[in-house]
């Protein structure tokens, strides 16, 4: 970490800054301009309570590189579970990834989580096994004496509440029945909040993701939109 501390920038010259951060990977010159510019402005706004020269400047140094090196390694355990996940006889990760907003990561973290979909009878199955089982919850709204019951696997219930956020977003310029459910139950609600409406956009994630897998298909939403009418009258 270069910069730990607002005097570092306010005694650097700016075209240092500036190819300092073109040094970086995927910084262009514009960005790096602007980038360079809004440092020095915070530097100038910024009143620190500790000199450049302080030990707590060195322990915001340890931690980012810390952090820094994290990332790398997260990177890297992610590249060899796509590699991995690639070399298996199926479509899987191809299957999920195209479902609007969820990119590779999501995708491979997910079939990490959740395991071989086959070994489940149906999406109920999985929906115990993350935590969210069915009846717990009604349109988007939880029953008032019952709540999720939060004994399944919480990292992957983590996972697929993050990723009704970046369905939701994509569906801007991809869209999603998921996201349509999602923003018409938020659109529709008074009272209720948006956690027990996505809690709701799960489930119907869940039954995507597992017609996906054994049908060995990809997202099609003309195809979703139709089988949702149909899943609706019955």
């Amino acid at each position: 970490m270069r910069y730990p501390h607002c005097d570092l920038v306010r005694r650097e010259d700016k075209k240092q800054l500036i190819n300092w951060l073109m040094s970086l990977k995927g910084i262009a010159f514009k960005h790096a301009l602007r980038t360079a510019d809004k440092l020095i402005e915070l530097a100038y706004q910024a009143y620190p309570v500790v000199s450049c020269s302080s030990i707590e400047v060195e322990q915001v140094q340890y931690y980012a590189h810390r952090l820094l090196n994290l990332s790398d390694q997260r990177e890297n355990l992610i590249a060899r579970m796509v590699k991995l996940a690639k070399s298996l006889p199926n479509h899987d990760l191809e299957n999920l990834e195209s479902i609007p907003g969820f990119a590779q990561t999501t995708a491979v973290r997910v079939l990490a989580e959740l395991g071989d979909l086959r070994r489940f009878s149906n999406p109920n199955k999985i929906n115990a096994f993350i935590g969210i089982d069915p009846g717990r919850y009604q349109s988007g709204e939880m029953e008032s004496n019952l709540s999720i019951t939060k004994h399944g696997n919480a990292v992957a219930r983590k996972l697929l509440y993050r990723a009704i956020g970046q369905i939701d977003n994509a569906a801007k310029t991809n869209p999603c029945h998921i996201a349509d459910y999602y923003e018409s139950k938020k659109l529709s609600s008074q009272t209720k909040g948006f956690k027990k409406i996505a809690i709701a956009s799960i489930h119907k994630l869940i039954r995507t993701i597992y017609a996906l897998i054994i049908n060995d298909q990809l997202y099609d939403y003309n195809v979703a939109t139709h089988n949702q009418k149909d899943f609706s009258r019955n």
